[in-house]
């Protein structure tokens, strides 16, 4: 197996320019109206409440159109991201776009030496980031440790079913092909992203890690946190079935046959453990 951080960084640093280009980012909307939000935080934004004032680290942050977007309501907002390049682009778009937002190359697992030891008010991570995560144990640790006494973790999240499913098929059939139990990762060949681009991806590996939700929620307990709210959604930002999903609006897509089937993604609050100073 090669090294889940070092393939998986090499990746995403191939998707950058073709994200930071595409349409379905954004970027210079983000440039031209002070008050645009990201589709995934405008999803997300009844949930998450009032952040106006918080400080908020959003983990695996990408080239920071929902970082901005958190920021646009109010928050004091760090983002984390372990690709060079995407730091680079979305500092670039917090200066022309506004407002202002601290950005720090670092791993999840370095998360909390890269910060300096600082804690938050709110730890924020968006759609696809936990199938990048190859221990969730050790992750729900970096995300207590963020984490000021009272704070909140917010997760929405690919559901581990979906993560599970294979490829569309033919026969319009839906299978499970694929761990929905951590397991050491499975190795895959991506040439494109989910954007419109023409040329492939320079560096096509990738390694998936699954997540059950009970791993999940025991993870977060065993390190001093709390669920208070799951929701599951039978929608999701992107077609993981291809043209068996509909676009419904807001950038999100359902499965276009017997919908119920199928959670596509959850949302998860959860809060640390301890009466906050």
């Amino acid at each position: 197996m090669p090294d889940p951080i070092a393939t998986n960084r090499q990746h995403w640093e191939s998707r950058v320019a073709l994200h930071a280009a595409s349409a379905e980012y954004g970027l210079d909307t983000f440039r031209s109206d002070p008050n645009h939000l990201s589709g995934v935080v405008r999803f997300d934004r009844e949930r998450l409440g009032d952040i106006a004032g918080r400080d908020v680290v959003h983990l695996q942050c990408h080239i920071g159109t929902d970082t901005l977007s958190l920021a646009r309501l109010g928050a004091r907002v760090t983002g984390l991201d372990f690709s060079p390049s995407a730091i680079e682009v979305a500092r670039s778009l917090s200066e022309t776009a506004q407002p202002h937002v601290d950005y720090v190359v670092a791993t999840v697992d370095d998360a909390v030496s890269a910060l300096g030891g600082r804690q938050f008010d709110l730890v924020y991570t968006g759609i696809g980031a936990l199938c990048w995560i190859p221990k969730i144990t050790s992750w729900a640790a970096t995300v207590a440790a963020l984490l000021r006494p009272g704070g909140e973790l917010f997760i929405r999240e690919a559901h581990p079913v979906v993560w599970a499913l294979d490829d569309p098929r033919s026969d319009g059939l839906v299978a499970l092909e694929y761990p929905y139990f951590e397991t050491d990762g499975v190795v895959a060949e991506a040439t494109v992203t989910y954007v419109d681009h023409e040329d492939a991806l320079e560096s096509p590996r990738l390694i998936h890690f699954n997540h059950g939700l009970g791993e999940i929620f025991a993870a977060l307990t065993a390190v001093g946190l709390s669920v208070i709210d799951y929701v599951e959604h039978d929608t999701i930002p992107w077609r993981p079935l291809g043209d068996a999903m509909v676009d419904v609006g807001g950038g999100e897509f359902r499965l276009m046959d017997r919908p119920e089937r199928i959670p596509m993604s959850y949302t998860l609050r959860a809060v640390r453990n301890g009466s906050a100073h």
